[in-house]
């Protein structure tokens, strides 16, 4: 804040004003991190941190309707090809896409969409494909999805 003196020239205060060191200092914190969390207390990571370390590979899906158009909303399910229940439950995205992480490692999964009440705009009802997956290592592997009459 500038005052002017008796003088009639501006001049600054003394001292900053408190609000001023306080909006800094959570700057500086926010711009460095808490300093009681990370490196800087000793830990290396936390439990969950450390499961997003571990490799993944990435099924990213597209599901496509019947007239090509990207389909949203669709959900879809993803299980290993031995298990009988899916062990992942998503949901197709504005743009039809869709991605899962799973673990990495040689490992087929099947992925379809679960289409009931769904149906297309002339009331028909919806049906897809199974659509089967091979994980061979830490990799992405892109799959479609499309829907028919």
């Amino acid at each position: 804040m500038i005052s002017p003196n008796h003088l009639g020239f501006a001049c600054l205060p003394a001292q900053p004003p408190r609000r001023a060191l306080r909006i800094v200092l959570i700057a500086l914190i926010l711009i460095l991190g808490s300093p009681s969390r990370g490196v800087m207390a000793g830990q290396t990571s936390t439990p969950n941190e450390r499961q997003h370390e571990r490799p993944y590979a990435l099924i990213f899906g597209t599901v496509w309707s019947p007239d090509d158009q990207a389909a949203y909303g669709i959900k879809i399910k993803i299980r290993r090809e031995r298990d009988s229940k899916a062990r992942w439950e998503l949901l197709s995205d504005h743009s039809g896409e869709f991605a899962q992480r799973v673990p990495a490692g040689k490992q087929d999964y099947v992925v379809w969409a679960d289409l009931k009440g769904v149906s297309s705009e002339g009331g028909k009802s919806l049906h897809a494909d199974e659509v089967k997956v091979h994980v061979e290592n830490d990799e992405r592997v892109d799959i479609s999805v499309h829907l028919k009459l």
